[in-house]
């Protein structure tokens, strides 16, 4: 198919659906399926090929894609990110952000749809104000949404007080959500040791993610063997 020149309407958009069905491989649908808990069907196609298609269809009439995407595949659901991710105009993403956001309900669609926006790199202000209410939601994939938003684009020395206030004030006992906090406390501690190593000394962190951040660090080729001995004081 040529996605570029697709006149998308209800009866291309079933022609598309019927060609992702006749790429789907069962072998990865399997896969998927014990990693990704999902409502979504999946088809089993590979995040690479789903990332080459949004280039295409990002590159003809991708309003009217999204006009007429639908939730009826997982694949659809993150294509549909994944295009909304190439939209380089703030006023348009902005009119599709929420609404995608509401679909999420797995890790996966969470982490390849916040990685796709590259978007913030030029506007970290303004999304600092929507990671906020992302957090302040308590919902547990918009609070991961944030949460991955600041691993992605954050991580610096400039928001590290920023990133490490935001971890202590998150309270949840939601599984994504705490997995994304020691996610993101390690890349901290990779990027910034020493800094990260000052917070440890007063964190407000629950047992499971603080013993995460520390397994997390100590599984990482980028911390020293002594350090990740040291480290071992800060467990529950």
């Amino acid at each position: 198919m040529n996605l570029k020149e697709i006149n998308w309407n209800k009866k291309t958009y079933q022609e598309f659906i019927n060609y992702l069905i006749s790429i789907k491989n069962h072998k990865y649908q399997e896969f998927n399926t014990k990693i990704i808990n999902t409502k979504y069907p999946m088809l089993g196609i590979k995040v690479p090929i789903l990332k080459n298609i949004a280039k295409e269809i990002s590159q003809g009439n991708y309003q009217a894609f999204l006009k007429n995407s639908s939730t009826n595949y997982y694949e659809l659901v993150m294509l549909t990110g994944l295009v909304i991710g190439t939209i380089k105009d703030l006023n348009e993403l902005n009119i599709y952000f929420l609404d995608y956001i509401s679909l999420i309900d797995n890790w996966a669609l969470c982490d390849t749809f916040c990685a796709s926006l590259k978007i913030v790199n030029k506007h970290k202000e303004y999304f600092q104000k929507i990671i906020n209410n992302l957090i302040n939601t308590k919902q547990e994939y918009y609070v991961r949404v944030g949460l991955v938003l600041l691993l992605n684009y954050y991580v610096s020395e400039e928001y590290l007080s920023y990133i490490f206030n935001i971890l202590d004030t998150i309270n949840s006992d939601l599984y994504y959500i705490n997995m994304a906090k020691a996610w993101l406390l390690c890349e901290c501690f990779i990027k910034f040791e020493s800094t990260t190593l000052v917070y440890l000394e007063h964190h407000n962190l629950n047992q499971f993610t603080i013993n995460k951040s520390i397994s997390k660090i100590k599984d990482s080729k980028r911390v020293s063997k002594e350090m990740k001995e040291y480290i071992n004081k800060f467990k529950k």
